[in-house]
């Protein structure tokens, strides 16, 4: 697969995630148990743990067969 390809299913991608996001469909994320959000008069802290891991493993998961198509 060439890198040309690569970037245009990343595009293609971020578009699909971009429509997920703007109709709700993603409205879950960051309201995950272990996101953790402490709201005290005017301050508002948010540590979305659970959100990051699951990005990271998504991430990993998608850069390894990335690299493993581009590999071949």
């Amino acid at each position: 697969m060439r890198a040309g390809t690569v970037v245009i299913v990343i595009g293609i991608v971020v578009v699909l995630i971009g429509v997920a996001m703007r109709f709700g469909l993603l409205s879950w994320f960051g309201n995950l148990p272990g996101d953790f959000r402490w709201e005290t008069g005017n301050s508002t802290v948010f540590i979305p743990i659970t959100s990051m891991l699951i990005v990271s493993v998504v991430g990993s998961l998608i850069l390894n067969l990335v690299l493993r198509l581009l590999r071949d």
